[in-house]
């Protein structure tokens, strides 16, 4: 095999891992409404069964997120958009925000996490309180994920433990035994695969069943993945950044996450029962750089506008 290999990469021929390409098939990917505007038709890019979650950054407008919803469902997508707890103002923007993705754009999905500013703009503080109020409760929502954090999140484990986090799984675990939503983790992303795969296995030593997808840098220069690293608190996997930052004769090329992916894959491949489900790809170097690195490596194929 190692022969063959090496004779298909001399001729140019793509080489795919065959537990990469198992493991990502039903990848999803996140979008911002600004760069999905810069796409022409997401066909060109992504397979037909991609989830795409659409981030909700502060400052950006729910008219803006609920076009972006639209014109992603438009061209056949499943969407699931973010509502981020602390930027959410009470109940009645809630139900507004509820009411114009789903009357506008059809959506029956969201990932509910707490938002990534420190202060609350109003009555939430946790995706826990969203999932208990009273405008989540028969809204028909299908499917609904919940963030999860395999190195932690100091933001709600100041002291470098995981008491919080793991306190807020159990809870949402136990919810989830009584919502008629289908329910999953989305995690941050990562780069070492060994902590990840000790951290699947200690929820679901802890009784905690909820499918995995695990977040994944997509291709990017290392000087981008280690900005967005910091700014967004992911810290023991940085250290393979950091390494890879001292080797000179690395340092200019692309940072792509074969290893991570090929370490999950084979652990997957050797526990079919592993929690971790499926991949989902943060585009930290672009959509279009990321796309195109999943469907080389065996995430199915983009439709041509032509057929979509």
């Amino acid at each position: 095999m190692a022969l063959l290999n090496f004779v298909l990469k001399e001729k140019n021929v793509s080489v795919v891992n065959p537990q990469i390409e198992s493991f990502l098939k039903g990848f999803s990917i996140e979008v911002m409404p600004r760069t999905v505007e810069k796409i022409d038709n997401l066909c060109d890019l992504l397979p037909r069964d991609t989830r795409v979650y659409i981030a909700h950054i502060e400052g950006t407008t729910i008219q803006d997120m609920v076009a972006t919803a639209k014109r992603i469902a438009g061209e056949g997508y499943e969407v699931m958009p973010h509502f981020p707890a602390r930027i959410i103002k009470d109940e009645a923007t809630l139900r507004e925000w509820i009411a114009m993705y789903q009357g506008e754009a059809g959506v029956d999905q969201a990932l509910l996490l707490a938002g990534g500013v420190t202060a609350p703009h109003g009555d939430y503080e946790s995706s826990m309180q969203l999932l208990e109020s009273d405008a989540f409760g028969d809204t028909g929502f299908k499917r609904l994920h919940v963030a999860g954090h395999p190195e932690g999140n100091k933001d709600i484990d100041p002291d470098g433990s995981v008491t919080n986090v793991g306190a807020a799984l159990r809870w949402k675990q136990a919810f989830s035994e009584t919502s008629n939503a289908k329910m999953a983790i989305a995690t941050q992303f990562c780069f070492e695969a060994n902590p990840v795969i000790e951290w699947a296995h200690s929820l679901a030593k802890n009784g905690i069943s909820l499918p995995i997808h695990i977040g994944v840098a997509g291709p990017a220069k290392l000087q981008t993945l280690i900005k967005f690293s910091i700014a967004c608190g992911v810290g023991a996997s940085l250290r393979v950044l950091q390494r890879r930052a001292k080797d000179l004769t690395k340092l200019l090329l692309p940072f792509t996450p074969d290893e991570f992916l090929a370490d999950l894959a084979a652990h997957k491949a050797l526990n079919p029962d592993f929690n971790i489900v499926k991949v989902h790809f943060f585009p930290l170097g672009g959509i279009k750089t990321n796309a195109k690195w999943a469907v080389e490596n065996g995430g199915s194929s983009a439709i041509p506008l032509s057929q979509s």
